[in-house]
Protein backbone atom coordinates (compact mmCIF):
# COMPACT_ATOMS: atom_id res chain seq x y z
CA UNK A 1 0.00 0.00 0.00
CA UNK A 2 2.83 2.39 0.86
CA UNK A 3 4.54 1.69 -2.49
CA UNK A 4 1.34 2.64 -4.30
CA UNK A 5 1.08 5.81 -2.24
CA UNK A 6 4.69 6.71 -3.06
CA UNK A 7 4.08 6.24 -6.76
CA UNK A 8 1.15 8.63 -6.54
CA UNK A 9 2.40 11.07 -3.95
CA UNK A 10 6.05 11.77 -4.74
CA UNK A 11 5.18 14.74 -6.92
CA UNK A 12 6.16 17.77 -4.82
CA UNK A 13 8.46 19.39 -7.39
CA UNK A 14 12.03 18.59 -6.25
CA UNK A 15 13.52 21.09 -8.74
CA UNK A 16 11.50 24.17 -7.80
CA UNK A 17 10.74 24.43 -4.09
CA UNK A 18 9.28 27.91 -4.14
CA UNK A 19 6.10 29.73 -3.16
CA UNK A 20 5.15 32.33 -5.78
CA UNK A 21 4.43 35.84 -4.62
CA UNK A 22 2.38 38.29 -6.70
CA UNK A 23 5.28 39.86 -8.56
CA UNK A 24 6.67 39.85 -12.10
CA UNK A 25 9.64 41.30 -13.92
CA UNK A 26 9.02 44.86 -15.19
CA UNK A 27 8.19 45.19 -18.88
CA UNK A 28 11.24 44.59 -21.05
CA UNK A 29 13.42 43.42 -18.14
CA UNK A 30 15.03 39.97 -17.84
CA UNK A 31 15.76 37.97 -14.70
CA UNK A 32 17.69 34.84 -13.79
CA UNK A 33 17.52 32.37 -10.89
CA UNK A 34 19.46 29.29 -9.90
CA UNK A 35 17.68 26.73 -7.73
CA UNK A 36 19.80 24.16 -5.86
CA UNK A 37 17.89 21.55 -3.84
CA UNK A 38 19.61 18.72 -1.98
CA UNK A 39 17.77 15.67 -0.61
CA UNK A 40 20.07 15.05 2.35
CA UNK A 41 17.88 12.21 3.62
CA UNK A 42 15.20 10.86 1.33
CA UNK A 43 12.97 8.00 0.31
CA UNK A 44 15.28 5.13 -0.69
CA UNK A 45 13.00 2.99 -2.90
CA UNK A 46 10.53 3.81 -5.66
CA UNK A 47 7.89 1.80 -7.51
CA UNK A 48 8.56 2.36 -11.21
CA UNK A 49 11.16 3.97 -13.45
CA UNK A 50 11.81 6.98 -11.20
CA UNK A 51 15.12 7.09 -9.33
CA UNK A 52 14.88 7.09 -5.54
CA UNK A 53 15.32 10.70 -4.33
CA UNK A 54 17.67 9.86 -1.43
CA UNK A 55 20.97 11.70 -1.96
CA UNK A 56 19.91 13.52 -5.13
CA UNK A 57 20.95 17.14 -5.77
CA UNK A 58 18.87 19.15 -8.23
CA UNK A 59 19.97 22.19 -10.23
CA UNK A 60 17.49 24.41 -12.09
CA UNK A 61 18.41 27.47 -14.15
CA UNK A 62 15.38 29.74 -14.54
CA UNK A 63 15.59 32.62 -17.04
CA UNK A 64 12.58 34.97 -17.17
CA UNK A 65 11.42 38.03 -19.09
CA UNK A 66 8.79 40.69 -18.39
CA UNK A 67 6.62 41.00 -21.51
CA UNK A 68 4.50 43.63 -19.74
CA UNK A 69 4.36 44.79 -16.13
CA UNK A 70 1.73 42.09 -15.52
CA UNK A 71 2.89 39.25 -17.82
CA UNK A 72 6.12 37.29 -17.34
CA UNK A 73 7.50 34.39 -19.38
CA UNK A 74 10.00 31.90 -17.96
CA UNK A 75 11.67 28.54 -18.43
CA UNK A 76 13.28 25.88 -16.23
CA UNK A 77 16.39 24.07 -17.47
CA UNK A 78 16.89 21.12 -15.11
CA UNK A 79 19.84 18.88 -14.27
CA UNK A 80 20.63 16.62 -11.32
CA UNK A 81 23.22 14.50 -9.61
CA UNK A 82 21.43 11.19 -9.07
CA UNK A 83 22.68 7.63 -8.59
CA UNK A 84 26.24 8.95 -8.78
CA UNK A 85 25.80 10.57 -12.21
CA UNK A 86 25.19 14.08 -13.55
CA UNK A 87 21.96 13.86 -15.57
CA UNK A 88 19.69 15.92 -17.79
CA UNK A 89 16.39 16.31 -15.92
CA UNK A 90 14.00 18.07 -18.26
CA UNK A 91 12.59 21.39 -19.42
CA UNK A 92 9.58 23.41 -18.31
CA UNK A 93 8.00 26.52 -19.82
CA UNK A 94 5.80 28.92 -17.89
CA UNK A 95 3.63 32.01 -18.32
CA UNK A 96 2.73 34.10 -15.25
CA UNK A 97 0.07 36.80 -15.01
CA UNK A 98 -0.20 39.22 -12.08
CA UNK A 99 -3.19 41.53 -11.59
CA UNK A 100 -2.08 45.18 -11.35
CA UNK A 101 -2.25 46.62 -7.86
CA UNK A 102 -0.39 48.41 -5.08
CA UNK A 103 2.85 46.89 -3.74
CA UNK A 104 1.20 46.07 -0.38
CA UNK A 105 -2.20 44.67 0.50
CA UNK A 106 -3.97 41.87 -1.37
CA UNK A 107 -2.76 40.87 -4.85
CA UNK A 108 -3.56 37.87 -7.04
CA UNK A 109 -2.18 36.14 -10.11
CA UNK A 110 -1.90 32.82 -11.91
CA UNK A 111 0.93 30.79 -13.47
CA UNK A 112 0.64 28.18 -16.23
CA UNK A 113 3.39 25.63 -16.84
CA UNK A 114 4.18 22.82 -19.30
CA UNK A 115 6.84 20.17 -18.57
CA UNK A 116 8.83 17.57 -20.53
CA UNK A 117 10.81 15.37 -18.11
CA UNK A 118 12.81 12.12 -18.32
CA UNK A 119 11.01 9.19 -16.74
CA UNK A 120 13.86 8.80 -14.22
CA UNK A 121 12.53 11.98 -12.58
CA UNK A 122 8.83 11.80 -13.47
CA UNK A 123 7.11 8.60 -14.58
CA UNK A 124 4.43 10.67 -16.32
CA UNK A 125 6.91 12.48 -18.55
CA UNK A 126 4.57 15.13 -19.92
CA UNK A 127 2.51 17.34 -17.66
CA UNK A 128 1.23 20.78 -16.76
CA UNK A 129 0.60 22.93 -13.72
CA UNK A 130 -1.96 25.62 -12.94
CA UNK A 131 -0.81 27.73 -9.98
CA UNK A 132 -3.20 30.36 -8.58
CA UNK A 133 -1.34 33.01 -6.55
CA UNK A 134 -2.96 34.67 -3.54
CA UNK A 135 -0.62 37.15 -1.86
CA UNK A 136 -0.95 39.66 0.98
CA UNK A 137 1.81 41.83 2.37
CA UNK A 138 2.36 44.72 4.74
CA UNK A 139 5.43 46.48 6.07
CA UNK A 140 5.98 43.66 8.57
CA UNK A 141 4.34 40.49 7.19
CA UNK A 142 4.04 38.46 3.98
CA UNK A 143 1.46 35.72 3.40
CA UNK A 144 1.30 33.79 0.11
CA UNK A 145 -0.80 30.77 -0.87
CA UNK A 146 -0.49 28.73 -4.11
CA UNK A 147 -3.22 26.01 -4.37
CA UNK A 148 -1.49 24.24 -7.29
CA UNK A 149 -3.37 21.86 -9.59
CA UNK A 150 -1.09 19.33 -11.31
CA UNK A 151 -2.00 17.64 -14.60
CA UNK A 152 -0.40 14.57 -16.16
CA UNK A 153 -0.69 13.76 -19.86
CA UNK A 154 0.52 10.19 -19.39
CA UNK A 155 -2.04 7.38 -19.54
CA UNK A 156 -1.88 6.54 -15.83
CA UNK A 157 -1.85 10.16 -14.70
CA UNK A 158 -4.74 11.09 -16.96
CA UNK A 159 -6.79 8.27 -15.44
CA UNK A 160 -6.27 9.49 -11.86
CA UNK A 161 -7.15 13.08 -12.81
CA UNK A 162 -5.78 16.41 -11.55
CA UNK A 163 -3.81 16.45 -8.30
CA UNK A 164 -3.76 19.04 -5.53
CA UNK A 165 -0.26 20.23 -4.61
CA UNK A 166 -0.63 23.30 -2.35
CA UNK A 167 2.14 25.45 -0.93
CA UNK A 168 2.12 28.51 1.31
CA UNK A 169 4.40 30.82 3.26
CA UNK A 170 4.23 33.07 6.32
CA UNK A 171 7.14 35.50 6.64
CA UNK A 172 8.10 38.18 9.17
CA UNK A 173 9.74 41.16 7.47
CA UNK A 174 12.78 42.97 8.80
CA UNK A 175 12.39 46.08 6.61
CA UNK A 176 15.16 46.49 4.07
CA UNK A 177 17.08 43.45 5.31
CA UNK A 178 15.36 40.07 5.35
CA UNK A 179 12.19 37.99 5.57
CA UNK A 180 12.09 35.00 7.91
CA UNK A 181 9.45 32.38 8.53
CA UNK A 182 7.88 29.11 7.42
CA UNK A 183 6.89 27.54 4.10
CA UNK A 184 4.63 24.53 3.55
CA UNK A 185 4.63 22.19 0.53
CA UNK A 186 2.31 19.25 -0.03
CA UNK A 187 1.03 16.73 -2.52
CA UNK A 188 -2.40 15.59 -1.44
CA UNK A 189 -2.98 13.25 -4.39
CA UNK A 190 -5.87 13.18 -6.91
CA UNK A 191 -8.49 15.84 -6.23
CA UNK A 192 -11.24 13.28 -6.78
CA UNK A 193 -9.77 11.00 -4.10
CA UNK A 194 -7.40 12.81 -1.73
CA UNK A 195 -4.83 10.63 0.02
CA UNK A 196 -4.89 10.01 3.78
CA UNK A 197 -2.45 12.27 5.63
CA UNK A 198 0.27 9.63 6.11
CA UNK A 199 0.21 8.59 2.43
CA UNK A 200 0.56 12.15 1.15
CA UNK A 201 3.62 14.38 1.12
CA UNK A 202 3.84 17.20 3.64
CA UNK A 203 6.88 19.42 4.24
CA UNK A 204 7.64 22.38 6.50
CA UNK A 205 10.62 24.59 5.64
CA UNK A 206 12.31 27.16 7.85
CA UNK A 207 13.39 29.91 5.45
CA UNK A 208 15.26 33.19 5.21
CA UNK A 209 14.98 35.61 2.28
CA UNK A 210 17.73 38.21 2.02
CA UNK A 211 16.33 41.47 0.56
CA UNK A 212 19.09 43.93 1.45
CA UNK A 213 20.50 44.22 -2.11
CA UNK A 214 18.42 45.78 -4.87
CA UNK A 215 17.59 43.30 -7.62
CA UNK A 216 19.26 40.39 -5.80
CA UNK A 217 17.28 37.39 -4.51
CA UNK A 218 18.66 34.91 -1.99
CA UNK A 219 16.42 32.28 -0.39
CA UNK A 220 17.74 29.67 2.05
CA UNK A 221 15.68 26.89 3.59
CA UNK A 222 15.78 23.65 5.54
CA UNK A 223 12.80 21.34 5.12
CA UNK A 224 11.49 18.42 7.14
CA UNK A 225 9.13 15.79 5.78
CA UNK A 226 6.18 15.07 8.06
CA UNK A 227 5.11 11.67 6.68
CA UNK A 228 6.64 8.39 5.47
CA UNK A 229 5.87 9.41 1.88
CA UNK A 230 8.04 12.54 2.32
CA UNK A 231 11.81 12.94 2.21
CA UNK A 232 12.98 13.44 5.82
CA UNK A 233 15.47 16.30 5.20
CA UNK A 234 15.79 18.65 2.21
CA UNK A 235 17.98 21.75 1.82
CA UNK A 236 17.19 24.48 -0.70
CA UNK A 237 18.90 27.60 -2.05
CA UNK A 238 17.57 30.09 -4.61
CA UNK A 239 19.93 32.79 -5.90
CA UNK A 240 18.70 35.27 -8.47
CA UNK A 241 19.02 38.67 -10.06
CA UNK A 242 16.49 40.84 -11.89
CA UNK A 243 17.27 43.89 -14.00
CA UNK A 244 14.76 46.37 -12.58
Amino acid sequence: MLAVALALALAVDPFEIQVYQAEANPAGKPGIELHVNDVAAGVKTMNGPELAPDGQTHFTLEPSYGVTDWWELGAYLQTAIAAGEFRYAGVKLRSKFIAPGPPTGLRVGINFELSWLPEQFEAGRYGAEVRPIIHWSSEHWVISVNPIVGLSFSRGGANTGPTLEPCAQLLKVIPGKAQMGLEYYGDWGPIARLLPFEQAQHYVFEVVNVIALRGVELNLGIGEGLTKASNPVVFKVIAGYSWE
